[in-house]
C-alpha cells in the first residue's frame, strides 16, 4: 500500500502541480516550492514503484519516512495547535499509516516474494 499510495502521489504532483505539487509547497511555505514540487513528485515516483516490486525496498523507503517527516511536521502541527490533538490525528490518519508503514519497509524489508528476496536467497536445489 506504501508503494501504490506515494506511486500515485507523486504521478498527481506532476498533473496538479498548482495544487499538489509545486504550489502546495508555495502554500505551505516552503523554500524553492519550484524545485521541491517536481523533486518531491520524482522521488515519490521511483521509490513508490521499487517498494512495489520489493527492489531495494529498505532503502527506498527512507526517502518516503523523510518526507512523511516533513509533511507532518509542515502541516500537521499546525492543526494540532489550531484544532487539538484528536482533530490532528484524524485529518492526519493517512500521514501517520504511510509513516508507520515505511518504517515497517525499513525494519522488514520488502518480504517473501520481493525481487530483493529472490536476488539475494541462497540458491536453493532440489
Amino acid at each position: 500500500m506504501v508503494g501504490a499510495v506515494f506511486l500515485s502521489e507523486g504521478i498527481q504532483k506532476f498533473l496538479f502541480s498548482d495544487k499538489l505539487g509545486s504550489g502546495r509547497f508555495a502554500k505551505i511555505g516552503l523554500p524553492a516550492h519550484e524545485f521541491l514540487g517536481p523533486f518531491v513528485g520524482t522521488f515519490e515516483i521511483v521509490c513508490g514503484l521499487l517498494i512495489l516490486i520489493g527492489l531495494l525496498t529498505r532503502l527506498a523507503a527512507i526517502p518516503i519516512f523523510t518526507i512523511m517527516l516533513v509533511a507532518i511536521a509542515s502541516t500537521k502541527m499546525q492543526l494540532l495547535a489550531e484544532n487539538g490533538f484528536w482533530s490532528m490525528l484524524h485529518d492526519s490518519r493517512t500521514d501517520w499509516a504511510m509513516l508507520l508503514g515505511s518504517i515497517f519497509l525499513v525494519i522488514r524489508g520488502g518480504g517473501h516474494y520481493s525481487v530483493d528476496q529472490n536476488i539475494y536467497r541462497p540458491n536453493m536445489r532440489p
